[in-house]
């Protein structure tokens, strides 16, 4: 009989140090691999031999250290400085350049990066009793979340469905007087494209109102591919306006999960991005990001990776990146049935198919089965569905597996047929609204969709993707919350 004690995290007896890590091993058997060249999403694999194990002996050097106050842990204090530093020189900041005085803060990636964005242009408008941010449709998602989180209006400006950028027109449309932020991202998660970032932050200049550039993505690639002879548009603080940039270092430059750089064009446009509270009888806190207590571990894990790679490092995975993503492309144009959203210009190939006896959603599903993890991407507005594929380094040895991969797949695709949800179904996503879902009818449909009892996530998950599909974007949200958290259920 199982004693019950011993289910979960707390056993009643402590364990052995090599039986704990050999379960961790066992439950890191089913996630996707980190390595190889095989995923094209959520992680970010240089391939360079002996870079982990850097990087690990880093972090374990300083997982203990407390950036909560710098003063008596100065070590950190000062890795941080050195990798503000070094993301404001990439980024045309510094000594010698039009912006001498960028400042900047270590954060935990670029959701907590653009928050504090959002959060220091809002603050510094206190007059403002609704301000609001304007950012193109294609704006990374976490412009939303700060919008909500930080009680912001969010408003929108769609992109154009051949150039998938925004018009700047519109943009400078969409500026009001309590316009307290104006957005472009270098480039888009979603297609890989650049925003005409100059226009965009003249305008925003013009109005008076501060321009962030979401460089999350790609503002540790841009440079160097720019250094390889890329034809990478102006996009950091050399563009007049340009008042702010967020750069994740756990990107392209191949440092562990999570660090970003939120940089600010000077000391005085930082400023309100601090919270500082002394009206208590403890300690007076200062906190120049979202968390008070923040461990050391991966900042020290950037800065090793970085000392390591160098320049010239850089610029090597950048070439090899490159020619992977040149690579993909061509595999793509050589499979009937599909296109190119866009000509890659960054570290993205995403494609999509006007064959209507071609499934995407079945597609990424048979690519999963032949080893190969893209990241699906939904219907929006006028833009299709389409696969996303985030390239990286690690890639490049693979690239030659790739073509003949994705044309098997793609006959399987149609072999297999696209997914016909039931029209009771269909009608159901089309007509319910966010508040008509119910948690029986939230249970229902996860269990026709095989995401109940305890099941885990599905092998195939093209029906649950065509569904979310016919759904409006609020319906969306709320199915998959709900979705999420039937999977997200404590160990008993």
């Amino acid at each position: 009989m199982t004693d019950t004690a011993d289910v979960g995290a707390l056993p009643a007896r402590g364990m052995p140090a090599e039986d704990v890590l050999d379960e961790v091993r066992a439950l890191r058997a089913a996630d996707r691999p980190t390595h190889g060249g095989r995923l094209f999403a959520y992680v970010y694999d240089p391939g360079v031999a002996g870079l982990d194990a850097l990087a690990q002996a880093a972090y374990a050097e300083s997982a203990h250290v407390n950036g909560l106050d710098p003063t008596a842990f100065p070590s950190l204090l000062a890795m941080e400085n050195a990798l503000v530093g070094a993301a404001a020189r990439l980024l045309g900041g510094g000594p010698g350049t039009g912006a001498p005085d960028v400042v900047g803060s270590v954060t935990s990636g670029g959701t907590e990066s653009l928050l504090l964005a959002v959060k220091a242009a809002r603050d510094a408008r206190p007059d403002l009793t609704e301000p609001r941010i304007v950012a193109p449709a294609s704006a990374h998602a976490a412009f939303a979340k700060a919008a909500h989180y930080l009680r912001v209006a969010l408003d929108t400006v769609p992109v154009d469905p051949v150039t998938l950028r925004p018009d700047v027109a519109a943009v400078a449309a969409a500026i009001r007087p309590e316009t307290v932020l104006v957005v472009a991202s270098a480039p888009s998660y979603a297609h890989g494209v650049v925003d005409p970032v100059t226009e965009i932050a003249a305008v925003a200049r013009a109005a008076g109102v501060r321009c962030h550039v979401d460089a999350c993505f790609g503002g540790w690639a841009l440079p160097w591919l720019r250094r390889l002879g890329a034809p990478v548009p102006p996009f950091d603080f050399a563009v007049p306006g340009v008042t702010s940039i967020s750069v994740d270092l756990h990107k392209y430059a191949y440092a562990p999960k999570g660090v970003s750089v939120l940089l600010h064009r000077d000391p005085a446009l930082r400023a309100p991005q601090f919270f500082a509270y002394a009206d208590w009888p403890g300690y007076t806190m200062v906190n120049p990001v979202i968390a008070s207590t923040r461990s050391g571990g991966p900042i020290a894990a950037a800065y090793a990776t970085l000392r390591h790679l160098g320049e010239d490092g850089y610029l090597r995975l950048a070439a090899a990146t490159r020619d992977a993503v040149a690579g993909l492309a061509g595999a793509v144009r050589a499979t009937g049935g599909l296109r190119l959203m866009a000509e890659p210009e960054t570290t993205v190939v995403c494609f999509t198919s006007d064959d209507p006896g071609l499934d995407l959603f079945v597609l990424v599903d048979e690519l999963t089965a032949r080893g190969w993890h893209t990241q699906p991407q939904l219907t929006y507005a006028d833009l299709p569905a389409s696969v996303h594929l985030t390239v990286t380094a690690a890639v490049a040895p693979r690239v030659a597996e790739f073509g003949p991969a994705l044309a098997e797949a793609v006959a399987a695709a149609r072999a297999a047929g696209p997914v016909v949800l039931p029209p009771e179904l269909l009608a159901l996503a089309g007509s319910l609204t966010p508040e008509a879902l119910t948690s029986e009818l939230v249970a229902g449909l996860a269990d026709g969709l095989g995401l109940a009892g305890g099941a885990g996530v599905p092998d195939r998950m093209a029906v649950v993707n065509t569904l979310l599909d016919a759904a409006p974007a609020r319906l969306r949200e709320r199915l998959l919350a709900e979705f999420v958290g039937l999977l997200q259920r404590p160990a008993w």
